[in-house]
């Protein structure tokens, strides 16, 4: 009598042998995020300046990834994992949001107005900049054909 679920334990079999692997795999990349983030926050600990340890931790992966001392495909999993669900990750700073709101009618026009001030001043700036590292190129591609 042939087997009723043969043709399903050949298709199964491969990827349930492949869960611990692939639970490992996320586990490990969460926990090195974590160990960032938390050693980020011991480090603003110890500085006397006001920088949020979230910010610090994130700057410690970078520097661990620029470096290449972390394998990128360490954190990968856990960076898409993380990805993936981000808008859901949001609905809880948006419900914070939506009870301070009192606060934030009240500061309304100084909000918008540092919103725009800030951006003009960005806009200014890397306008300013490019148009310098713009003219230099051009200037040094001129100097290179006389």
């Amino acid at each position: 009598m042939p087997d009723p679920y043969g043709d399903y334990r050949s298709i199964l079999g491969p990827t349930m042998r492949n869960v611990p692997l692939v639970l490992w795999q996320y586990l490990h990349a969460l926990f090195i995020i974590y160990l960032c983030l938390f050693s980020g926050r011991g480090i603003e600990t110890l500085l006397p300046v006001a920088i949020p340890g979230s910010i610090l931790g994130m700057l410690l992966l970078f520097a661990l990834l620029a470096s290449q001392l972390l394998p990128v495909h360490w954190v990968k999993p856990g960076c898409h994992l993380l990805i993936r669900y981000m808008a859901l990750l949001f609905v809880p700073i948006s419900v914070g949001v939506m009870n301070d709101m009192d606060i934030l009618t009240a500061q309304f026009a100084p909000i918008v107005l540092s919103c725009i001030v800030s951006t003009l001043i960005v806009l200014v700036t890397v306008g300013l900049i490019s148009q310098r590292l713009n003219d230099r190129h051009i200037k040094r591609a001129g100097d290179g054909n006389e």
